[in-house]
């Protein structure tokens, strides 16, 4: 289930909104059963800049490795360093302890271009099999 307070990306990020214009990324459950068991994150550095839709990483998984795309612009102010340390439990937890970025917001209102959680529940309820593979 999604949360319902996150908002979601079409490319299966969630972002999480936090006080004083902050917020968490992560990958969304979709994403995880189509990808399969995580091995390794390559996440960008604190003080690096992401740019919403754009690409700011890559998840490796036994299947393929794959790139992850910001929700939303931002500068990185923090790593979860216990998935990088432990990328699994970012499937054991993708909505809790699984998140992979924090970022400061660059402006409040992209998150408008963000999917809430029924809608993302639609769009990937939409989503054939052959297509999100």
């Amino acid at each position: 289930m999604n949360p319902k307070e996150y908002r979601y990306s079409q490319e299966h990020e969630w972002l999480c909104p936090e006080p004083q214009g902050r917020a968490r990324i992560g990958i969304t459950e979709y994403a995880l059963s189509q990808l399969g068991d995580i091995v390794f994150l390559d996440l960008p550095e604190p003080g690096s800049q992401v740019t919403q839709f754009k690409k700011m990483g890559e998840i490796e998984t036994v299947k393929a490795v794959s790139d992850l795309f910001s929700p939303a612009s931002g500068k990185v102010l923090e790593r979860n360093q216990t998935v990088r340390d432990n990328p699994a439990l970012v499937n054991e937890d993708p909505y809790g302890a699984g998140w992979l970025l924090r970022i400061e917001l660059n402006q409040i209102a992209e998150l408008e271009a963000l999917m809430s959680s029924d809608q993302y529940g639609k769009f990937v309820a939409g989503l054939s099999p052959e297509t999100s593979e």
